[in-house]
């Protein structure tokens, strides 16, 4: 049974009838059934199990009609129309399942946002070309996304977290030992699969990304593939989406103490005053963005091009160019003692899972 048809009832069947299917559907989705009416198979309403409860506790026995027992006031995605607004109700709100209703009103897709899911509008594109040299000679014959932190490939990580957030169009881009990351992903991981795209020549953070032949979305995430984060990609979609932005960069808090007293020099010389200690907060490129489509446009054809350039043109433009500051853990494993650090932390983290 497809995961449409585990929620689609007939407006025909009784209360007794939803208890069954209820009972049926996993643990792990919302118990919540979409009544259609058979003849149109047009969506009606929708009942959950508190519904069902409700109406038995107003006298409502099991024989009696589903129609009695349901919502009709739900909340349902027409196709073609689903955008940041209403992704953002649906969060805040907290709903479970929501179906995608056809122009006809029959259900074609059920959207399931348990468990922190999203369905992001969004293409992402990994890139996975460089050679990792810091990490020698662990990467001598494996490329640095495929080096395995706690038993999973590092770039496994960032791909998980893009199906969390319901990314459907993924690409990675590949260059160093791009052959092994195209085996890796050579079928589909949760229905979705992943697309490998081959750079002829090292072109930069950002010149790879000129190479993906197709795109679906007119926003765009580009990440470093070597990451281990969690970064919300929600709240940096809606955070990119609320400030209008042509480029967003992802920014981790970095804090410098300096553990002397510093001058206040004027004229080359002259101290004007001492700060005991002082320290200073800058914010630094986490090396995750999220750009326009269009912005695409404005890049150079196989050249060398860095995530800078493109900035830096964009600023020079006047394009609104913005940072989403970044919570949660951010490590970019360039070092031995990065991926050192990242073990120590996966581990904890899947322990964790595995006593929940």
């Amino acid at each position: 049974m497809s995961d449409i048809e585990r929620h689609i009832i007939p407006q025909t069947a009784t209360v007794l009838d939803a208890i069954r299917m209820l009972n049926d559907i996993s643990v792990d989705l919302a118990l919540t059934l979409f009544v259609i009416d058979p003849e149109t198979g047009r969506m009606v309403g929708a009942v959950t199990d508190g519904d069902i409860r409700r109406a038995i506790s107003a006298g409502c026995g099991l024989d009696c009609s589903i129609v009695e027992a349901m919502n009709t006031s739900f909340t349902a995605i027409r196709e073609g129309e689903f955008d940041v607004d209403i992704l953002r109700r649906i969060k805040k709100a907290g709903f479970k399942l929501v179906p995608i209703l056809d122009a006809e009103g029959r259900v074609v897709r059920i959207l399931d946002f348990a468990n922190g899911r999203s369905f992001l509008p969004i293409d992402a594109v990994l890139m996975a070309g460089g050679k990792g040299e810091r990490l020698r000679p662990l990467t001598l014959t494996t490329p640095k996304p495929l080096l395995l932190v706690d038993g999973k490939p590092i770039i496994d990580y960032n791909i998980e977290n893009f199906l969390r957030h319901g990314i459907e169009h993924i690409h990675v881009t590949t260059n160093y030992l791009g052959e092994q990351i195209e085996a890796h992903f050579a079928e589909p991981i949760d229905g979705v699969q992943v697309q490998c795209v081959r750079e002829p020549q090292y072109l930069g953070t950002m010149g790879s990304v000129k190479f993906v032949q197709e795109w679906h979305n007119d926003t765009i995430l580009v990440m470093n593939s070597d990451l281990f984060t969690n970064i919300d990609l929600a709240d940096f979609y809606f955070h990119f989406k609320k400030h209008d932005a042509d480029m967003s960069v992802a920014a981790v808090p970095y804090n410098v103490s300096v553990p002397y007293g510093i001058f206040e020099i004027e004229n080359t010389r002259e101290i004007r005053g001492i700060r005991e200690k002082p320290n200073y907060h800058y914010y630094a490129n986490a090396g995750i963005y999220l750009i326009r489509r269009s912005v695409l446009d404005d890049m150079p054809d196989g050249v060398f091009y860095n995530a800078t350039d493109l900035m830096e043109h964009l600023i020079a433009t006047a394009r609104r160019v913005i940072r989403f500051p970044l919570s949660g853990y951010w490590i970019d494993i360039g070092k031995p003692d990065d991926f050192r650090k990242v073990q120590e932390l996966a581990q904890h983290m899947n322990k964790l899972k595995t006593e929940l």
